[in-house]
């Protein structure tokens, strides 16, 4: 008989931990684990110690709720620790993430004044204490299917996305989403009812609740509201216009429908390019004729200009310094030499995304159809009858030296080439 224990491992991404149960005791261990939630930060401050910042602590609930608590349990309480905290109603659990001078940086980051009153770190949790922690847990799938049937059923125009249990099992946190002002003091009693808690409303935008679902983007990585963003910023159409890409909606929204938190990235990198890019209003006077501007490379600072107005097939490309040249001497009233004297026109580099959507991008199409013409050419010459072959063998051999015998190819050759008899004879042949 093995004594093995059986355990099974639940990774809570949501809370950033590692749930444990053992199947014959039922004993239930939470580990803390760094990483795994996105709202996890890096001390840099590890190992200096400062004496205002000894009992602050940072804990971290479920999805994006962190706080700041005081240790008033006299108990030796570092990161990693499940603790039991204060709440408006009840107790809570929480994990904690942060402790040392790191902490006076986030609540400067977050405007919080480390001379203002906090909530209490009572104690560290116990066995009993998780094992109810848990089984609040385990309720907020049912009760976030439930409440948005019930939602449904009032016609409310709202979403429930996500429900978060506090650790007493007491309350519960229902996260929503919806486009206007939404009156649910009605809601509030039939949950109520229907939950046996005490209920907290609480609205969030798409992009907060593409974050708690997660997925991945068009990039193939995990989207950036679930992985590292949160704080959002406001993002407009004017990021896509300095980056020069086409302002199409499929394109550039991102799986919350809103336009991707990406296009701010690199807004910083083109605005500098540009502001050494020099603006051209009018066509540029040259000896043989007017030079129009027909496209420019931003990052590369290289303008594209053609005599043609209305042709690409010719373009000729000049820096952006030697563009700022040029336009100062056609103020001048000096007109260059002509832009045909450069060697050879170059072209912009295109990139085009027409395919990519295709299922049969990836196909060898060449090697079908080197399959196909093996088959054709086999067919071709398997398929001929024997006697016909061999009346072709005779009908070589009877023909004069001087005639070439070199297969069918040689016989069509002669026939085009052999004079043309009087019809008569070809009555008698026949």
């Amino acid at each position: 008989m093995n004594n093995e224990n059986f355990e099974s491992k639940y990774f809570d991404c949501n809370r950033g931990c590692t749930t444990t149960t053992d199947e014959q005791s039922g004993e239930i261990t939470v580990n803390y684990r760094q990483g795994c939630c996105k709202l996890q930060d890096y001390n840099v401050l590890a190992g200096i110690l400062q004496p205002e910042f000894r009992d602050l602590f940072e804990v971290r609930f479920k999805n994006t709720r962190k706080g700041f608590y005081t240790n008033a349990s006299g108990q030796n309480v570092k990161v990693g620790d499940l603790v039991i905290v204060e709440a408006i109603t009840g107790y809570d659990l929480g994990i904690v993430t942060l402790e040392g001078p790191i902490v006076g940086r986030q609540m400067k980051s977050r405007g919080v004044s480390p001379d203002g009153e906090f909530k209490k770190i009572y104690r560290k949790a116990r066995q009993g204490d998780i094992a109810k922690w848990q089984e609040a847990i385990a309720r907020e799938q049912d009760t976030m299917v439930k409440a948005r049937r019930i939602a449904a059923e009032m016609g409310l125009e709202m979403k429930i996305g996500d429900v978060e249990f506090q650790g007493d099992g007491s309350k519960a946190i229902f996260y929503y989403i919806a486009d206007g002002r939404v009156d649910f003091r009605q809601l509030i009693k039939v949950f109520a009812e229907e939950f046996r808690i005490r209920i907290e409303m609480k609205q969030i935008g798409v992009r907060q609740e593409a974050g708690l679902i997660g997925g991945l983007g068009i990039c193939g990585r995990e989207l950036c509201c679930a992985n590292y963003i949160t704080n959002f910023q406001s993002i407009t159409t004017s990021a896509a216009r300095c980056q020069d890409l086409s302002l199409n909606p499929q394109k550039l929204a991102g799986q919350c429908g809103k336009l991707k938190c990406c296009l701010n990235y690199e807004v910083a990198t083109y605005l500098d390019a540009q502001s050494r890019i020099p603006r051209v209003t009018e066509p540029l006077e040259f000896e043989d004729g007017q030079a129009y501007l027909m496209k420019t490379d931003i990052l590369r600072e290289v303008m594209y200009f053609s005599y043609d107005k209305s042709s690409m097939a010719k373009l000729y490309a000049l820096d952006a310094e030697e563009v700022r040249e040029i336009i100062k001497m056609n103020r001048n009233g000096i007109r260059p030499e002509s832009l045909q004297d450069e060697p050879e026109p170059r072209a912009p580099e295109f990139v085009t995304a027409v395919g990519d959507d295709s299922i049969t991008r990836f196909d060898n199409l060449e090697r079908k159809k080197n399959k196909r013409r093996r088959k054709g050419n086999a067919g071709a010459g398997n398929d001929r009858p024997k006697q016909e072959l061999k009346s072709e063998q005779k009908e070589e051999a009877r023909r004069p030296e001087g005639e070439n015998r070199g297969g069918n190819n040689a016989h069509n050759n002669r026939k085009q080439h052999r004079p043309k008899a009087p019809k008569a004879a070809l009555k008698n042949e026949q």
